[in-house]
């Protein structure tokens, strides 16, 4: 693996971008293994003088995760001392604000956006990512050390060590080169497992050894998980948590505590003691393994510990995939996955699917809308809820918060008798604005490159800049929202629905700067990421858009312009609707 990132790492734009090898490997692993484009790897690197021993961090706002990335590139033996400069970076890292105080500018920007982040209660996960190999005692310190992030209340967190073997197998899973076709032989322990026969399906129920689940293949890299509903959710999922406390404490109590751990295999067989599974996935369990993974320094001395594990010879796919649906309670689902069957969502999709025949709305993670379905009438609950806090709640800046979306505002901005045809203009809208923000688009609206380094976020605002025009144009008070399809429609109809949003653009564009030119007070640093997620931001797009109106006559062929858009956005005020709280 050293030798494909040496090579890699020679390119211009790590040459170029970057000032040493050190910062070329993290920026390399961001790329390559998290897929960030060279913007977006650019804002996480924080590694030089006075980076508090943080070389990148990277906020994942779709998985409500924080990777803080500590990177040594290097061949050999690594002692102790990296582990020991994360541990020093936990430290620091409990208290953000102070630790401002020193940091370099790019990782001040990144302590800001960190610190949003735990207050939206994202994961934090520290990497220890290297090319090197871990001494053994290093690799026992690192088990000192994860049971330290474990016992400590304050801040918690998971330390995972990123070796080369396991950069590799992220790597190919990246690249899409990853066989999901796994094989085990398991040896079962004596008087610990029991086979069975139900009708026509073979199974086996065995207590395995937390050790044993350490060599499952497919770990490390997921494959092993392909069928499960959910990925891993971390270590600081309450159960997942109360899992590792077990292990560090009381192992021999972890068969007795724990639910089990479900798996389904293609074919297997069962020869003395010897299991030998082919086509091998765990359905149940994804937390289990993960958790016990992330703890294997400890599960290596527990001698005592153990956990139950249910094999299935499947063969049939629509069977395991029923099975996989069916014994995923072990952990708390996500409160999106709890809402897929609320009445308010499954009546929203027979409306709107009735109305729209060639339409689908997609409601549960995983879901596929059948081939003979219109893409572009495609809907996903998820995306639907975002979209409707950006316009209905006028509040863009927490639309990326899935967990806000669907528990807290749930109830506020889902609603009884919601009209198909405003579901229908949303997702019209939606996708026109999307268009924008494409990697591949060649950012047509000529967008600063910290917005574009904010595509998880920042098009929820764009959306809500739409909406900003119309109420402006409309002059209407603030707390007021135009009905979406009435809007969609007087759009489309005057052939201005691309200058509108050309327009949204730019004024969101003009906010960012805005804002980012402003002294800050006690030498503090502008931060796009918490700008762009505080009620600020939106006040400074509501000006731009005022100032835009204002001064469109004045533009060349500005007059005509604004003769168009007052045709077509001119709303009566029975055309508006109260603001969906979400404060």
């Amino acid at each position: 693996m050293y030798d494909t990132i040496a090579e890699d790492i020679k390119q211009a734009y790590y040459l170029q971008k970057y000032k040493n090898d050190g910062e070329r490997f993290v920026a390399w692993y961001l790329r390559n293994v998290y897929n960030l484009d060279e913007i977006q790897a650019r804002d996480c690197v924080t590694d030089g003088a006075d980076d508090k021993q943080i070389d990148a961090i990277y906020v994942d706002d779709e998985n409500s995760v924080v990777y803080v990335i500590q990177g040594k590139y290097y061949q050999g033996s690594i002692d102790s001392t990296p582990l020991r400069e994360t541990l020093s970076s936990w430290i620091l890292l409990k208290n953000p604000a102070s630790l401002q105080d020193g940091a370099n500018h790019r990782l001040k920007q990144k302590l800001v956006e960190f610190g949003a982040a735990l207050d939206d209660d994202y994961e934090v996960c520290f990497e220890l990512v290297t090319t090197g190999e871990l001494t053994s005692a290093a690799r026992d310190d690192l088990g000192e050390f994860q049971k330290q992030l474990v016992e400590d209340d304050s801040f918690s967190a998971t330390l995972v060590l990123v070796d080369s073997e396991e950069i590799s197998r992220r790597y190919e899973i990246a690249l899409g080169r990853d066989n999901p076709s796994i094989s085990h032989v398991l040896q079962l322990e004596e008087g610990k497992f029991l086979p069975l026969t139900l009708g026509k399906t073979s199974a086996v129920i065995a207590a395995v050894s937390l050790r044993d689940c350490l060599r499952f293949p497919g770990i490390k890299d997921q494959t092993l998980f392909r069928k499960n509903v959910r990925n891993s959710l971390g270590s600081n999922n309450k159960v997942n948590k109360g899992m590792r406390s077990t292990i560090y404490n009381e192992p021999s109590e972890f068969f007795f505590c724990h639910n089990g751990i479900t798996a389904i295999c293609t074919s297997m067989s069962l020869s003395g003691n010897v299991l030998t599974l082919h086509g091998l996935s765990v359905v149940n369990g994804c937390q289990s393994l993960n958790t016990i993974y992330s703890a294997s320094e400890r599960v290596k001395s527990a001698d005592d510990g153990y956990v139950m594990i249910r094999f299935y010879e499947i063969p049939e796919r629509d069977r395991a995939d029923k099975i996989s649906i069916s014994t995923n309670s072990q952990s708390a689902v996500k409160a999106r996955d709890l809402r897929s069957n609320d009445k308010r969502v499954l009546l929203l999709k027979k409306s709107y699917e009735q109305q729209y025949p060639s339409g689908y709305m997609v409601t549960k993670r995983g879901e596929e809308a059948p081939a003979d379905r219109d893409d572009a009438l495609v809907v996903d609950v998820t995306t639907l809820g975002k979209v409707f806090m950006a316009w209905h709640s006028q509040r863009p800046n927490i639309s990326y918060s899935e967990t806000r979306v669907f528990d807290k505002y749930f109830d506020n901005i889902f609603r009884k008798d919601y009209p198909a045809k405003n579901v229908y203009a949303l997702n019209a809208l939606w996708r026109t604005v999307q268009a924008c923000w494409a990697k591949d688009a060649g950012n047509p609206l000529g967008l600063n490159d910290s917005l574009l380094a904010m595509r998880a976020y920042a098009p929820y605002h764009h959306l809500y800049a739409i909406s900003v025009f119309a109420n402006t144009l409309s002059n209407m008070p603030v707390e007021n929202v135009p009905d979406p399809a009435l809007v969609y429609e007087r759009l489309k109809e005057s052939g201005m629905l691309d200058v509108v949003v050309q327009f949204a653009g730019g004024c969101l564009n003009i906010a960012l700067e805005s804002a980012a030119s402003e002294p800050l007070p006690n030498n503090r640093v502008f931060s796009p990421q918490n700008w762009i997620k505080t009620k600020s931001c939106l006040a400074g797009i509501r000006a731009q858009v005022k100032n835009t109106v204002m001064m469109m006559p004045m533009m060349p062929g500005g007059a005509e312009t604004k003769k168009k858009l007052d045709a077509a956005l001119h709303l009566a005020p029975e055309d508006f609707s109260e603001r969906y709280t979400a404060d």
